[in-house]
């Protein structure tokens, strides 16, 4: 038996997203008063998606709770719709984004965080809610991928949307720059447009790797565990 059951955990981690989406919005920044506010930070996009993402978890676990043992047949159509709306999120977007906001932050930030989170930021951001955003999102959809097996939508159509996220996130930071002259990140500004376009391209490519990379490590986890059932 678990220590703690994942619906408690799920509860937990809803709190606190929502903890770190009010703190960070109560920030006063600069970057907060100009075109687009938060919305242009892929950062914020992937707390709004994990926010939304373990509030459908919290709801199918109390809706599944209210529908056990009662025979609605209504009800129970109504929470598998919900059950298919919580793994299509997983798989598409809670999975994918958030492991691309972590390993692309980190990376960059090792290399030269000036590129990607200037030391400026200290004066606002303190470093908790810095690793609440850039770090913590990794382990807990890690451990929600590890405590309720989710059904991947089929390969091409799960594809083709991380996709059209991709490209619409890369189409509304090109439309920033192109009203306010200014690039969304600092590194941005530094490369040559035939570098962006290649940039832009990978990080299309590596959002559908870690697509795939997610399909692999749910079977994986839940093939896994059927084997090692008596």
């Amino acid at each position: 038996m678990a220590l703690v059951p994942c619906q408690v955990l799920r509860v937990a981690i809803l709190l606190s997203y929502c903890s770190i989406l009010c703190n960070y919005k109560a920030i006063e920044m600069p970057s907060h008063q100009t075109y687009g506010g938060s919305w242009k930070f892929l950062t914020f996009i992937d707390l709004v998606i994990q926010a939304v993402f373990f509030g459908i978890c919290v709801l199918t676990d109390l809706s599944s709770l209210l529908t056990r043992g009662s025979g609605n047949q209504e009800q129970e159509r109504q929470l598998k719709k919900l059950i298919s709306l919580r793994d299509w999120m997983l798989a598409v977007l809670a999975f994918p984004v958030g492991v691309f906001v972590v390993a692309v932050f980190w990376i960059i930030y090792a290399y030269d965080r000036e590129m990607i989170y200037p030391k400026l930021l200290d004066n606002f951001i303190p470093g908790w809610l810095n690793h609440g955003m850039h770090t913590t999102v990794l382990p807990f959809i890690l451990i929600e991928m590890r405590t309720s097996h989710h059904a991947y939508p089929s390969r091409n159509s799960g594809l083709a949307a991380i996709c059209t996220f991709s490209v619409g996130y890369i189409l509304w930071v090109c439309w920033v720059h192109h009203v306010t002259g200014m690039w969304v990140y600092p590194f941005l500004e530094h490369i040559g447009p035939g570098a962006r376009i290649i940039f832009f391209g990978s990080t299309t490519i590596l959002m559908n790797f870690l697509y795939l990379l997610g399909e692999v490590l749910n079977s994986y986890i839940w093939d896994t565990q059927r084997k090692s059932l008596p």
